[in-house]
């Protein structure tokens, strides 16, 4: 009867563990560029939802719908933190008690950068973003990332992706 052995040699085994480390070598880089691209690309398609939402719930409700970054229940200028979206009864850019909060995002990723040239958009009851128009930026790990994106915000509303190539973040 013939007994055969089972398992691998040391030989095979550092082989294989050499070739699978050459392998992580090369392919770990692209997959962390992959990541970065893919998280810019959602968040920023997270704002533009969340910008379109507010939007059509002032339009629908018939009032002002503010969307600004909340920090101690007012409005910052620190745009990381996430998105809130609420009607603001009395204009005073805070989120009181009598204030309806519509929609909350969760906050961006902590080494991301996003930035708006305003602390709040407003949209009127006909749609329009009057005195609150600018471009959001959003900048993934640095201010000048090649996957950094962009959302405009017109004066009449209108919610877009910037088609501009090298967005900075300054």
């Amino acid at each position: 009867m013939k007994t055969h052995k089972q398992g691998f040699s040391l030989i095979e085994l550092i082989i294989t563990l050499s070739v699978s480390a050459i392998l992580l070598a090369i392919g770990v880089p692209s997959l962390t560029d992959f990541y970065t691209n893919y998280r810019a690309d959602s968040s920023i398609r997270i704002i533009q939802q969340t910008l379109q939402l507010a939007r059509n719930q002032a339009i629908s409700y018939n009032k002002k719908v503010t969307v600004c970054a909340i920090v101690d229940e007012k409005c910052d200028s620190n745009w990381q933190v996430g998105l809130t979206v609420f009607i603001d009864t009395n204009n005073n850019s805070q989120l009181d008690s009598n204030d309806k909060k519509l929609y909350t995002t969760n906050a961006f990723h902590s080494k991301d950068i996003v930035q708006y040239n305003r602390t709040t958009i407003r949209f009127q009851p006909d749609g329009l973003a009057s005195g609150t128009n600018g471009t959001l930026k959003y900048c993934p790990l640095s201010v000048t990332n090649p996957y950094s994106r962009a959302i405009i915000v017109n004066q009449a509303g209108r919610v877009r992706f910037s088609t501009e190539n090298n967005i900075k973040c300054s």
